[in-house]
């Protein structure tokens, strides 16, 4: 190939952009029912031309009609090694345009930042790993290992019609994975000036969602009524809600804080982690998370009239354990909800744990120092879950890492499913780099 032929393929670094702009302008909003997402075929099919564009095969997969997966493999030098899975979702949750300042499918560049639904959770790494690809494709890189790539349905729902539908029904594709990375790992927290570190996920709580059904007595409204099930509801939502469960640090946050503590000259008191987390900032609202199992109510339903006492209510608990405690939060949310409420489970996924070590978390820590000679990779717990669940149950050591490197008063967390999500442009093009490097050398 020439120079002039060299010199005109596209910029990975560039190109993201435009890649992640594309993504966000298509809605694939996942509501938790399939009558009313949209999207995800059409974003599927977006990522298949965008690979095919480059020679790469890749395989849909529909787990229900517009509910669509894709997996393609990279082929690396030493068929000997074991591959490496690499995945994102393409899902999202809801946007109510009014609420923010651009449209949330508008995919705009305003103020160095990307917006859109998506942008962070989790268009962003969609994106870099297309650039990664698309870039070695044209400059015939080949990686050492097999890369598998996948991108998901449903991750923002439990994932049953994504990661868990083709873990379950299409193994085969990962056959040979032992080693995953995914998402909301590998940004950064700016300690100071010249310190940051990067959060690498080795842990994630586990998702016990749950539903409370109490029965009562129906009657009219204006009589005096004893046996209302709304009531009985309220009282133990209530209960759940104001209750704070035990603090437990797992080793996970015990090394991500002691880490904290002597950056920030802050002494770490086991009895009392709370104190060292109220200095962390935004990202205090993760950490907060896991030190304990938390509960937040979120859904109520009943009755079909005002003036009706219902015989039924219920209500839906976002229920987060730490790893080995699921069995623990249940009986601790039973004692607050008493006998005679029933707990139905509509999503019980287990809590996840890795330790932070071996080649791929050397390799990872390598790539960010390499981009950034502040870099301080640490290990840490996510509050919430991801796609790794389903593909843990293949015997995959996972781990969260789309690389970010962030502005200091960016409220990174706050981003996650709420208004005005945006992702930094500069922030991307960092990503692009750092998963360059980590790929070709892990």
């Amino acid at each position: 190939m020439t120079s002039d032929a060299a010199s005109a393929r596209p910029d990975p670094t560039d190109e993201v952009v435009d890649l992640c702009r594309d993504l966000l302008r298509i809605d694939t909003t996942n509501t938790g029912d399939n009558d009313t997402s949209v999207g995800e075929r059409r974003a599927a099919e977006y990522v298949a031309e965008k690979l095919a564009e480059v020679g790469v095969d890749a395989e849909l997969h529909e787990s229900a009609p517009g509910r669509a997966n894709l997996v393609a493999r990279i082929p690396g030098t030493d068929p000997g090694r074991d591959a490496l899975l690499v995945h994102g979702h393409l899902d999202v949750v809801p946007a109510d345009p009014d609420e923010w300042s651009v449209h949330p499918f508008s995919g705009e560049i305003r103020d160095g930042y990307l917006w859109g639904r998506g942008a962070i959770d989790m268009k962003d790494f969609d994106a870099m790993v297309l650039a990664v690809v698309r870039g070695w494709q044209r400059a015939g890189v080949r990686p050492s290992r097999d890369i598998v790539l996948a991108f998901t349905a449903d991750e923002e729902a439990g994932s049953d019609y994504g990661a868990h539908f083709l873990a379950q029904r299409h193994r085969g594709l990962f056959d040979g994975c032992t080693e995953a990375i995914g998402e909301v790992g590998g940004f950064s927290y700016s300690v100071n000036e010249s310190q940051r570190l990067y959060l690498i996920e080795t842990a994630e709580k586990g998702i016990d969602w749950l539903r409370l059904h109490v029965k009562g007595r129906p009657g009219h409204g204006s009589m005096v009524h004893d046996d209302n099930a709304v009531t009985a509801l309220a009282e133990a939502v209530a209960r759940i809600g104001r209750h704070r469960f035990p603090v437990v640090v797992t080793d996970t946050v015990r090394a991500f804080l002691e880490e904290v503590s002597d950056l920030l000259g802050v002494e770490l008191d086991p009895e009392d982690p709370e104190t060292a987390i109220a200095k962390l900032g935004p990202i205090a609202n993760i950490i907060g998370a896991t030190i304990r199992n938390t509960a937040n109510p979120t859904r109520l339903a009943a009755g079909y009239k005002d003036n009706v006492i219902p015989g039924r209510a219920t209500a839906t608990i976002d229920c987060r354990s730490l790893p080995g405690q699921s069995e623990l939060l249940e009986r601790q949310l039973r004692e607050l909800v008493g006998p005679d409420i029933a707990i139905e489970y509509i999503q019980r996924q287990p809590a996840l744990e890795t330790t932070f070590d071996g080649d791929l978390v050397e390799a990872m820590s390598a790539a960010l120092r390499a981009e950034d000679r502040g870099a301080r990779p640490v290990p840490y717990m996510l509050s919430g879950g991801t796609d790794a669940k389903a593909f843990s149950l293949l015997g995959i050591r996972c781990f969260g890492f789309a690389p970010l490197r962030l502005p200091a008063d960016l409220n990174f967390s706050g981003l996650f499913h709420g208004i005005d999500e945006r992702v930094p442009v500069d922030g991307l093009q960092f990503g692009v780099r750092v998963l360059d490097r980590f790929l070709r050398s892990c």
